[in-house]
């Protein structure tokens, strides 16, 4: 195939809710393009999009695929993405290198969550949206319905510029009102003919006709007065408003058709070579330094990593978008990420499972290459003579957590290097034992994600293993003030251990005072002379204050970091529930040692036993993680939804209607939320969503700490 320049290519990206036939539309295109010579069907396994064995299985998109077709002497290239929510990392990378989405909706069932949540990340990443409104050969497909739901729900206005003559099973022709023509298709291989339009659909086709044009005179001051001036705009004026439209994300074009029976897209494919922004258009690549990076071919190079896959007897593949310059077969760039040089060997253009040899990538291209041996998603390679640092892409937080463990024991090691496989090729799975917890800990965008990684691990590798409950990483204060005094004493043969330590602790909060005296029920006062003052910022969260005020010489200072090193002993594993302790101020104020027998571990042992009597006595409680969640439900679901939530002792802190949706912010412990993504798609039939993300840390009610200490004691006793 031809190398293509940075002004002949496309990048663009098929979103919409499942079902709504972006897998088949992507087929349609590369077909158009004679990249394929016969359109396969997601029915019988042989697209280029859903090219792997679970997808075959599940019949829907789960991974991204790249993909490209070549048109009016372009190259456009195609991510086609998932449409269910819980792989929706594959659309932040898809929208990293992509310049424009083109959101595909079914004729049957308009607006759905799907697109509403998809339409929401394309304006957090501020993506131009060209609709497509598919599948209107489905018996009941209702354009003017979809029609009016995507004005009543989208952000940006949607403009006709093509409506169905004859939509439902006998579907093969519409009017384009941008060319003012009829198009009429006579099989379902794309042969279409170009028609007048008929007497009996002029009026509304002229309607529409003006709607554009006005809508094109908007965005532009000039077309506006030639508008003013003419009465009309010719077809090239109306481009032109479009394109400005489209660039300020203010417009969403829509187009009919039938991917199934590639009815459409053909004049799809020329509107996004004629209008879409392009690399030379679209908005500029930012380096981590803030620099514009402009796609100019003849400036040293730059690519983006946005993919990592790793498949059977060829290994590593990285796919990328080169941001400048141009790539070549054997070039050495650096990895500004590792500091290491790797070498290019191979550049592929990609369609699916197949790639296409290439001798070189343009500034705009995407395309893929082998074998690089430390390079993954979000890395930019660099011309050594000109690093830079593209800005990585952000994932959304994981919303579903869960406790995984191989079926066999024996199985543990393999299990951790196929689960760090699994994270270089989905950064959105999130994998790490944790020592507090006991247990390997997976993070994903729902139950469905994570089951899909189990079924892939049975099938790929033989890997059966299992999903528990995860511990909940409890914390542990106090709300009171104590003191302690603990003497270890050992006598063993010739010599022996002696340390005595005496201790106030007190709850910690930011802006506390500086102590002065405490006074201690049986013990009168202690008055506090500050000699020294520690303050640690937990690796778990919270602080520990640390004062030694020991005077006339009781303890040697060389002892008072043993005596840190107990307690801080003692916090790592709670005397409540072994958990985390956090946000507690220790004042070391008196003790006593031997000549001989005084030691470190005496006084480590000491100040372990005196801080855990003390905890014991100062009101101690357990903490808990809360997480603040924004739950996206139709209507309908939403006293549903509302009452799950209460039942799961959460604090609702506001609702809000949005355009047909209801949105709730809640803050629920995490306890709580185990398998809360499959309650809530029970709830609301698969069309509601949420995001969380770590709030704080609140103390348990009574009861709930009644029962954890009960639970911890009789484990304890095992």
């Amino acid at each position: 195939m031809k190398n293509y320049s940075a002004k002949e290519i496309k990048n663009i990206v098929l979103i919409g809710a499942p079902g709504s036939g972006k897998t088949t539309l992507a087929e349609a295109m590369a077909y158009e393009g004679k990249v394929i010579d016969r359109r396969g069907a997601v029915e019988t396994n042989n697209t280029l999009s859903d090219n792997t064995d679970i997808e075959h299985e599940y019949k829907r998109s789960i991974y991204s695929t790249i993909l490209f077709t070549e048109f009016m002497e372009r190259k456009l290239n195609i991510i086609d993405c998932p449409g269910s929510d819980d792989f929706c990392g594959s659309l932040f990378s898809a929208f990293k290198v992509g310049d424009v989405g083109v959101m595909v909706f079914n004729a049957q069932n308009g607006w759905e969550v799907g697109s509403e949540i998809q339409a929401r990340y394309s304006r957090e990443l501020s993506k131009p949206l060209i609709g497509v409104i598919n599948q209107l050969d489905a018996e009941k497909a209702n354009f003017e319905g979809t029609v009016e739901s995507i004005r009543a729900a989208s952000r940006v206005k949607p403009v006709i510029v093509q409506y169905p003559v004859n939509q439902g099973p006998g579907f093969n022709a519409f009017i384009d009102v941008l060319m003012m023509k009829l198009y009429r298709f006579k099989d379902e291989n794309g042969t279409r003919e170009e028609l007048d339009i008929p007497a009996e659909e002029m009026e509304r086709a002229t309607e529409l006709n003006r709607e554009l044009v006005e809508m094109a005179a908007e965005n532009d001051e000039a077309l506006m007065e030639l508008y003013f001036e003419k009465g009309t705009l010719t077809q090239d004026d109306i481009r032109s408003g479009l394109k400005i439209g489209l660039s300020r994300r203010e417009v969403m074009p829509l187009f009919c058709t039938s991917g199934k029976r590639d009815v459409g897209t053909k004049r799809l494919m020329e509107f996004i070579i004629n209008v879409a922004p392009g690399p030379l258009k679209a908005p500029k690549f930012l380096s981590t330094e803030g620099e514009e990076i402009a796609a100019d071919e003849t400036q040293p190079a730059v690519a983006f990593v946005f993919k990592s896959q790793i498949e059977p007897h060829i290994g590593e593949i990285s796919y990328l978008r080169v941001i400048r310059g141009k790539l070549t077969e054997g070039m050495e760039l650096l990895n500004t990420r590792t500091g290491n040089k790797e070498k290019v060997s191979q550049l592929f253009a990609v369609a699916g499972k197949n790639r296409i040899k290439v001798t070189e990538l343009a500034a705009g291209d995407i395309g893929c290459t082998v074998k690089l041996k430390g390079t993954r998603t979000n890395d930019t390679l660099a011309a050594p003579s000109a690093p830079v640092t593209i800005t990585p892409i952000v994932f959304p937080e994981p919303r579903y957590r869960a406790a995984v463990q191989p079926k066999v024991k024996a199985d543990e090691e393999k299990l951790g290097k196929l689960l760090n496989d699994a994270k270089y090729e989905d950064p959105t799975i999130l994998v790490g034992y944790s020592k507090e917890l006991k247990q390997t800990i997976i993070q994903g965008q729902g139950e469905h994600h994570l089951n899909i990684l189990k079924a892939r691990l049975a099938a790929d590798n033989k890997m059966e293993i299992e999903y528990i409950a995860p511990r909940i990483p409890y914390r542990e204060t106090i709300t009171k003030v104590a003191q302690a005094d603990y003497r270890h004493k050992k006598q063993s043969g010739g010599s022996g251990q002696f340390g005595e330590v005496h201790m106030v602790i007190e709850p910690y909060y930011e802006g506390i005072p500086e102590p002065k005296s405490y006074k201690i029920p049986g013990k009168g006062d202690i008055t506090v002379n500050i000699k020294g003052k520690e303050e640690y910022d937990l690796p778990w969260g919270g602080k520990l204050q640390y004062y030694n005020s020991i005077v006339g010489g009781a303890i040697d200072a060389r002892f008072m970091p043993a005596i840190l090193k107990g307690i801080m002993e003692k916090m790592d594993e709670g005397p409540l529930t072994g958990s985390y302790a956090r946000d507690i101020r220790v004042v070391i104020y008196d003790g006593k040692m031997h000549p001989v027998d005084s030691n470190e571990i005496s006084f480590k042992l000491a100040a372990r036993n005196a801080f855990k009597e003390a905890f014991r006595n100062a009101g101690p409680k357990i903490m808990e993680p809360i997480y603040s969640i924004e739950v996206l439900t139709p209507s309908e679901y939403m006293g549903a939804v509302m009452s799950d939530l209460q039942n799961r002792r959460a604090m609702i802190e506001g609702m809000n209607s949005d355009k047909g949706f209801d949105r709730l912010n809640a803050r629920v412990p995490l306890a709580e939320l185990y398998r809360y993504s499959t309650t809530l798609s029970s709830l609301t039939s698969g069309a509601a969503t949420y995001t969380m993300r770590f709030s704080s840390y609140e103390q348990v009610p009574a009861d709930v700490q009644a029962k954890l200490l009960k639970e911890y004691t009789d484990t304890d006793e095992e």
